[in-house]
């Protein structure tokens, strides 16, 4: 495990730590309040060996120097990729920075993932973090106060729950990002992980990863999971969405309804016949390969590089404030943000 020690910090005069959570069957996921990071996340195999799951880092400084692929991190205040930064609310258009290709991306340039969080409550199995961000913070509108609510429970899940409120109209929409590969972060790659998306339809991107509009079927493309297969199995094909995500960059549009919690996905490791399912209340689950991640830093003095990690990122689709059919995304003065996300761990 990760010495808390090395998390015991202070970051723009706020002080930063790690939080480690266990439950009775020996799981335990250790979390730092700077940016809401999950940090690591041991679960056994099938011969009841234990190994950390999560791709990290080491202790503070790292996250806080490092820009890399927002490893564990809380992306906000609005996830994913808004197109040219740029969306209108109530007749104002609004402008934000343009920190991927010509796209907006996780927050802007200084998200949820590069600020610290108040620990509110801390317990052996559960840790509550809240965060106020202000009117205009990343060119965002309104006073957002954020909940994130980690529970490590008796039934092996790793429960995740998003609330907020604002006072003014504005977008949200949160995710966590944790790389994981089951076989125990820096062990390979994960193209034999097998993986099932319980989605028909798929949202398609355009060359900087915008959503072209269109919901269309997976069935008969490599965007298809309906039945278990090997990430690696369609990764490498040649087909128009995979060049554009560089691999699977994609958000699936799930079977369960929004704002009632389903299954979105089963990931599987044959080695350790370690199985993952996530459940949520999001339409929508953004599967990414890890396409990008090369030479990056991670725990142990080890280095992480492409294929080596993957997301399930349950959320709103991308760029929803620019498509009206999507799934909105906007929170208004006296709604309530909600969002549950459910990590469940066995083995096979």
């Amino acid at each position: 495990m990760i010495n808390e020690e090395r998390f015991t910090s202070n970051v723009n005069g706020k002080a930063t730590a790690l939080y480690t959570l266990r439950n009775s069957n020996g799981l335990v996921t250790q979390i730092t309040n700077f940016g809401a990071h999950i940090v690591s996340l041991f679960v056994p195999d099938k011969d009841g060996d234990f190994a950390d799951v999560v791709l990290g880092l080491d202790n503070i400084e790292d996250y806080v120097s490092g820009n890399g692929p927002y490893m564990g991190a809380i992306c906000g205040r609005s996830a994913n990729r808004i197109a040219n930064g740029t969306f209108e609310l109530e007749g104002e258009v609004y402008q934000l920075a343009v920190n991927n290709g010509p796209n907006h991306l996780h927050g802007g340039m200084t998200g949820f993932n590069k600020v610290v969080w108040d620990a509110e409550k801390v317990s052996s199995n559960q840790l509550i973090l809240s965060y106020l961000s202000k009117d205009g913070e990343e060119h965002y509108p309104g006073n957002l106060k954020v909940q994130v609510v980690y529970t490590l429970t008796e039934k092996d899940e790793l429960i995740v729950e998003y609330q907020a409120t604002t006072d003014k109209t504005t977008l949200v929409n949160l995710a966590s990002h944790s790389y994981f590969n089951l076989e125990g972060e820096g062990s390979g790659k994960i193209l034999d992980h097998e993986l099932t998306i319980h989605a028909d339809f798929f949202t398609p991107i355009d060359d900087t990863s915008i959503p072209t509009g269109e919901i269309l079927r997976v069935k008969g493309t490599p965007m298809d999971f309906t039945t278990q297969k090997a990430i690696g199995k369609d990764l490498f094909m040649e087909n128009e969405q995979l060049k554009n995500g560089a691999g699977y960059d994609h958000n699936w549009v799930l079977k369960n309804r929004s704002g009632v919690l389903g299954l979105a996905a089963t990931a599987y490791a044959p080695l350790s016949g370690r199985v993952m399912e996530v459940f949520t209340t999001q339409p929508g689950v953004q599967f990414y390969s890890s396409n990008w991640m090369e030479n990056e830093k991670g725990k142990h003095g080890k280095v992480y590089n492409k294929h080596e990690g993957f997301c399930l990122e349950t959320q709103h689709f991308p760029d929803a404030i620019n498509h009206p059919y999507f799934p909105s995304s906007v929170l208004k003065p006296g709604q309530v943000y909600r969002h549950s996300c459910i990590h469940r761990f066995l083995t096979r």
